[in-house]
C-alpha cells in the first residue's frame, strides 16, 4: 500500500488497486519528556501493542456512533494487522473541540483554573498546524483557505455536539467523566460529512472515579478491562 500521510499516531495508506484507504495505528503516544498527554503535539514515546488497543477501542466507538445515527468513515478493521479500512474522504486539517470543563491548553491560553464547568459545552475549531501551535480558526478563514465550503463549519459543529452526547453517556457508564475531546471531520464528493480519524483516549480527557486524569495508555487499559474488548 502507498503511504499518503504519516502522522504522530497513525499512517494513512492507499491500496492503489482497490482505491481503499486504511489507517495504520502505530504504537506511538503523544506527550513530552516521557509524560503521556493526549493534548500534546509531539510524540512522547512508544508502547508495544498500543496501536492494536487503540484500533479495538476506535472500532467500538465508531460502531456505537453509527448505531446512534452519526455517520463515520469506518468500514472495517483488522485488529491483528493494526489496520482500519475507511471511506476515501477529503479531511481538512482541522480539529473540532468540545469542552465540558476547562483543562489543558485553554487554561494556559486564557489564564483559567482547571475544572470550571461549561454549560452549555464550549466548542472550538483549530487548524492542525504543529508549528503554529494549532491556532483557533473561524468559519470565514476556513472558507477563505478552501478547507470547508459554505455551511460545513456549522454542520461539523452539529456532528461534534452529537458525538459528545453519545461519548459522554458511554464513558459515564464506565465510571469516567468526559472533560473535553476533539474529532476530525471529512466529506465525500457529494459534500456529506462524516466523523473521521479515530475515537480513542488519544482524543479525549476524562476524570476517573477518584478525579484523576488517566493518560491515554492507562485509560485504554481501563476501557479494555471494563468493556471486555
Amino acid at each position: 500500500m502507498k503511504t499518503l500521510y504519516t502522522g504522530k499516531t497513525k499512517n494513512v495508506m492507499l491500496d492503489e488497486e482497490t482505491n481503499i484507504v486504511s489507517l495504520f495505528f502505530k504504537d506511538s503516544m503523544t506527550g513530552e519528556n516521557g509524560v503521556f498527554d493526549p493534548g500534546s503535539n509531539t510524540v512522547g514515546g512508544s508502547v508495544e501493542g498500543k496501536g492494536k488497543i487503540g484500533l479495538a477501542i476506535s472500532k467500538y466507538f465508531f460502531e456505537l456512533m453509527e448505531k446512534n445515527g452519526i455517520p463515520t468513515h469506518y468500514i472495517d478493521s483488522d485488529i491483528e494487522k493494526g489496520l482500519m479500512q475507511v471511506r476515501n474522504l477529503t479531511v481538512p486539517k482541522l480539529e473540532f473541540v468540545l469542552r465540558y470543563y476547562t483543562a489543558g491548553s485553554m487554561c494556559r491560553r486564557f489564564t483559567l483554573e482547571e475544572g470550571i464547568p461549561f454549560d452549555p459545552a464550549y466548542a472550538e475549531v483549530t487548524l492542525k498546524d504543529d508549528i503554529q501551535g494549532d491556532p483557533l480558526i473561524s468559519e470565514r478563514l476556513c472558507i477563505m483557505k478552501g478547507l470547508l465550503k459554505e455551511g460545513q463549519y456549522d454542520e461539523a459543529l452539529g456532528i461534534l455536539a452529537r458525538v459528545g452526547e453519545v461519548l459522554k453517556k458511554e464513558l459515564a457508564s464506565l465510571g469516567l467523566t468526559l472533560i473535553d475531546f476533539k474529532i476530525e471531520v471529512g466529506y465525500d464528493e457529494s459534500g456529506k460529512m462524516y466523523v473521521a480519524d479515530e475515537i480513542t483516549p488519544d482524543i479525549w480527557r476524562v476524570w476517573d472515579e477518584n478525579k484523576n486524569i488517566p493518560n491515554q495508555l492507562d485509560c485504554s487499559k481501563l476501557l479494555l478491562e471494563k468493556m471486555a474488548l
